[in-house]
């Protein structure tokens, strides 16, 4: 019979936070939690009120929540931003920052967030990838903390509020070509140089297109002039892009949909005339809408360029 397996080493974390390194004997003694997420990934922001809510009811049971951020996107390595996701989500817990994907491999993960559950003897138990499953993941938390009680009410607002699944029919789009797809500016995409893009008169559903001159790149497609657009074609409550301005100023931004400025159904990070600014590299909520969710385009023009534009999630 083979071995169960077993938390690996965490050595080949690149820095802690939160805590001083940890290793297996560290844990021993603990039911553990380890939770793989990175900065941007809208799928973890919302297990997040979670994973927070656990770690806080069940820290005097006996409970450790590990959190290891692995990066997606090369500018989640900076350890700033890193140090400031964590302050902004309130987590109290132990972050194991793996820029080098030791820990990831070690585990064997291929997902964001993945969620590993450990007895005290640090053999896992179970696992579960993605959103969702609530419920049964306290449960099994409880069981082997030997536990029973009411099951926790996390609070999620903003970008960690639960998708309106039942209205979501747009999928995660990347806009670097390494995993690009539905670009419908004509003429296609030139690969890593700097080309003069239009938007079509009218998109497809989930299609989206670039208008000003930019760089596609394999992981992000770059500004080159003021006035740089993206226009995408969906349906869905929520609209959100990644964005980072590299080693660049603020850049300030406007958001449309449907031509007009968004008003009530503005997302977090926009006001209700679609003003917004780039500031620093994370996820950006450009658009929740207030009314009956349906087809609709959004635009979103640069007035500085230099902005890296990675992926669009909806929720």
């Amino acid at each position: 019979m083979a071995e169960p397996a077993r938390i690996p080493s965490l050595a080949g974390a690149t820095q802690w936070l939160n805590s001083e390194p940890l290793g297996p004997a560290d844990l021993r003694g603990h039911v553990v939690l380890v939770d793989f997420w990175t900065l941007t990934c809208i799928n973890w922001l919302r297990t997040e009120p979670y994973i927070r809510a656990w770690a806080q009811a069940y820290r005097d049971d006996g409970l450790v929540v590990l959190g290891v951020h692995t990066p997606e996107f090369n500018f989640e390595r900076d350890l700033e931003l890193i140090r400031q996701a964590v302050k902004e989500r309130g987590i109290e817990y132990p972050v194991a920052v793996d820029s080098d994907y030791a820990v990831w491999t070690a585990f064997d993960n291929h997902y964001w967030p993945a969620l590993y559950f450990a007895d005290s003897a640090g053999v896992i138990r179970d696992q579960h990838f993605g959103e969702g499953r609530y419920e049964q993941s306290e449960r099994l938390i409880q069981r082997l903390l030997g536990i029973e009680r009411d099951l926790v009410t996390p609070a999620a607002v903003g970008v960690e509020a639960q998708a309106d699944w039942d209205q979501l029919q747009t999928p995660e789009t990347y806009l670097g070509y390494g995993r690009g797809e539905h670009f419908v500016s004509p003429r296609g995409v030139a690969f890593g140089e700097r080309h003069a893009y239009e938007i079509p008169d009218h998109l497809r559903f989930n299609y989206w297109a670039l208008g000003g001159e930019w760089t596609v790149g394999r992981e992000y497609a770059l500004v080159n002039e003021v006035g740089g657009s993206i226009a995408f074609r969906f349906h869905a409550r929520d609209t959100h892009l990644v964005l980072s301005a590299g080693a660049r100023d603020p850049i300030p931004f406007r958001v449309l949909v449907d031509g007009q400025a968004p008003g009530s159904s503005h997302g977090v990070d926009i006001d209700e005339d679609g003003q917004g600014v780039l500031r620093e590299g994370r996820l950006y909520q450009l658009f929740r809408e207030h009314d009956e969710v349906r087809e609709r385009t959004l635009q979103i023009t640069f007035l500085e360029p230099g902005a890296e534009a990675y992926v669009f999630t909806f929720g």
